[in-house]
């Protein structure tokens, strides 16, 4: 069940200030406060979503293109696209997921080694 209170719906809905990078009707796109990466921006579906199960299994065809897009679109304007980025989606407690709110990192601007820290 998804949390309105969510940390990403108060974003969304202007409650809590970001760090915007890039926006249309489809997603937000906003710098992380922790990162992890020289280069690290969080892009969230507008919709309410919990999980990339729940944003795949309930969202419109239009909702998911224009999302996948967008994750393209940022990594272009973050200027990570020639050298190499990571994409990287927590699902559950297992993964880690910290904000009930479906949502991807974009990764780089450095060697981020292997897929996971050693």
């Amino acid at each position: 069940m998804y949390d309105e209170h969510n940390i990403f719906a108060k974003i969304l809905r202007g409650e809590i200030p970001c760090d915007k990078v890039s926006e249309n009707d489809s997603y937000l796109a906003f710098k992380d406060i922790n990162p992890q990466a020289d280069v690290h921006v969080l892009v969230i579906p507008k919709g309410a979503y919990v999980s990339l199960d729940d944003f795949t299994s309930k969202a419109s065809d239009e909702e998911i293109l224009g999302f996948w897009r967008g994750v393209r679109s940022v990594a272009d304007q973050i200027g990570v696209i020639g050298a190499g980025f990571r994409i990287v989606a927590n699902h559950g407690a297992n993964a880690n997921q910290e904000v009930p709110h479906f949502h991807v990192h974009v990764l780089g601007g450095q060697n981020l080694k292997g897929l996971l820290p050693g």
